[in-house]
């Protein structure tokens, strides 16, 4: 089974960390523009030989926006759907999805619903999910994965739809008690997992066939993105980047290295590199070791923006951790940061991020 946010939520709870949500080097709003003059990735020129190049670079989404794949759909309700509860699997009724709170910890869930053409029923939503046309609908949410349950309710919702990631869980399912109908879905960190949350949502609201829609946009556009990238990472195996996926929270001491199904290896092969935690084995998210960090001896490390500056920067992370200095990424110091609301969301702005990372894996901008 693949991790999810709601693995990752837990994590970042049981070590009291705070989960970034702003764009890199600032909000999401100063980046929203970010990309508009950027060529195609078809026609980016990457480096001659990526293995050369040295310094850490940003990846940033061209565009946060999310354009809906229909307008205000027709929901057919009431719909019975599979809530999916700590105690079990849940059949609940869902009547009413005039006002719903959409909250996780990566934003994917309203971005979904934003997606679906259904963005004008969202009353509340977390901080991750800052794109335009959502700015102006209410934080629910603190510190990335904490929910105040009377802002909720303030909001007089009819309907809840979270996935675990945000919490404490016993507090979103004590919302029932007040009337409210929750509704938990899975959250399959990966470009799949990211399909099939559009059918899931959809579900939720009644509109399936736009939920269809919706998970083939995003399998489309991943695809041809991918296929982008196939033209400018190495052809021969050989020459291809070695890449790892660092979770940093320096403050707490936490490091993690992100392997099989853990989403960072959706994302290592659609950017057309070695996925090296597939190569060694290593599956779900791990604490990292010195001597893992060193037999992986990666090309390329890949870390949420907000991580990389808890460490101090790249400066301080190795000097922190001397064993990363020793790998091919650290001498290079070839680190390759994206906004933590964004690296590892899996929604509708999937192709997005692989675009924004490969622009920044193989034809940095250089440091202004």
């Amino acid at each position: 089974m693949r991790c999810s946010w709601a693995r990752l939520g837990a994590v970042a709870v049981a070590a009291t960390l705070v989960a970034a949500c702003a764009g890199p080097g600032g909000s999401p709003e100063e980046t929203a523009g970010a990309g508009a003059d950027l060529v195609p990735l078809s026609q980016v020129e990457p480096a001659a030989d990526p293995k050369a190049l040295k310094g850490p670079s940003t990846a940033t989404l061209a565009d946060r926006a999310v354009e809906p794949v229909a307008d205000s759909p027709k929901q057919s309700l009431p719909v019975t759907v599979t809530s999916k509860d700590r105690a079990g699997d849940r059949k609940v009724v869902v009547k009413d999805t005039s006002r719903v709170v959409a909250m996780n910890l990566s934003g994917s869930i309203a971005t979904t619903v934003w997606g679906l053409g259904l963005g004008e029923t969202l009353v509340g939503r977390d901080q991750a999910a800052e794109i335009p046309g959502t700015r102006k609908i209410p934080v629910v949410t603190s510190g990335g994965h904490s929910v105040n349950a009377e802002a909720v309710l303030d909001l007089e919702p009819t309907l809840v739809i979270t996935d675990g990631s945000v919490g404490p869980r016993d507090v979103v399912e004590q919302l029932r008690d007040a009337g409210v109908t929750v509704v938990f879905i899975d959250d399959d960190s990966s470009f799949d997992g990211a399909q099939q949350m559009a059918r899931d949502v959809a579900a939720v609201y009644g509109v399936p066939e736009t939920g269809k829609l919706l998970a083939q946009q995003i399998d489309e556009q991943v695809e041809a993105v991918q296929q982008e990238v196939e033209r400018i990472a190495p052809e021969k195996e050989s020459d291809r980047l070695r890449m790892i996926f660092l979770y940093l929270r320096g403050s707490a001491g936490i490091y993690y290295l992100f392997g099989e199904e853990s989403g960072a290896d959706d994302l290592i092969d659609g950017l057309g590199g070695v996925d090296v935690a597939e190569e060694l084995g290593w599956e779900g998210m791990r604490p990292m070791t010195d001597e893992a960090i060193v037999e992986a001896d990666p090309d390329v490390i890949l870390v949420m923006t907000d991580g990389i500056r808890s460490t101090g920067g790249v400066d301080g992370l190795l000097a922190d951790k001397p064993a990363i200095a020793l790998t091919t990424a650290g001498k290079n110091r070839r680190f390759v940061d994206m906004a933590d609301s964004d690296i590892l969301s899996f929604g509708p702005r999937s192709a997005g991020v692989v675009d924004a990372l490969a622009r920044a894996v193989y034809a940095p901008e250089p440091p202004s």
